[in-house]
């Protein structure tokens, strides 16, 4: 039985939900497949963070300090994006991930959990992990153009400039110095 003091669950959740409405000139739909796309991408962005951190603290070999500082400046990078994605989802009016388990659900990007692996391998599967973050972007951006999100697709604009500098900035770490000085 429910007192006048006392409300019920549904209730509660209702109230909850209706505390975090942002009002925004987007529609619902649009707002929840913005919301959708950037979570997806939070998610992504938090797991390239940890993988980028782990390959920094687990850098080994004659490269070490510059490979260590290059991951650490990228890992920083990556990390800025976090909350201007979740804050933009909010102020669409689309709910964010709130829990390491929702961001474990939603990742796309593969998670490297071996004990050892090589600096080599490192910079070729971050530089992997970039270019297909930049990919994902491209698609949330065409979906933010569907729907005349201009404010959502000119951070993601962003987002593809820096994360395809950290791609050009492996890749040409990884170089081999044997290419003929071209």
């Amino acid at each position: 039985m429910k007192n006048e003091d006392s409300a019920t669950i549904d209730e509660l959740r209702e109230r909850r939900s209706a505390a975090l409405k942002t009002p925004s000139d987007l529609d619902s739909s649009a707002a929840k497949e913005i919301g959708g796309a950037m979570n997806l991408m939070l998610a992504d962005v938090f797991a390239l963070y940890v993988k980028t951190k782990s390959f920094h603290w687990h850098m080994s070999g004659p490269h070490f300090r510059d490979y260590h500082l290059l991951l650490d400046e990228h890992a920083d990078q990556i990390f800025a994006m976090t909350d201007v994605i979740a804050e933009r989802e909010r102020r669409i009016g689309a709910p964010t991930l709130k829990s390491i388990g929702q961001i474990a659900k939603t990742q796309r990007v593969l998670d490297n959990d071996a004990d050892f692996v090589e600096p080599s391998d490192m910079l070729a599967e971050l530089r992997e992990d970039n270019a297909t973050l930049a990919a994902r972007m491209r698609e949330a951006h065409s979906l933010c153009e569907k729907h005349r999100d201009i404010g959502t697709a000119s951070q993601i604009e962003v987002w593809i400039d820096e994360t395809e500098r950290r791609t050009w900035f492996l890749f040409e770490t990884m170089r081999r110095s044997d290419s003929g000085g071209h």
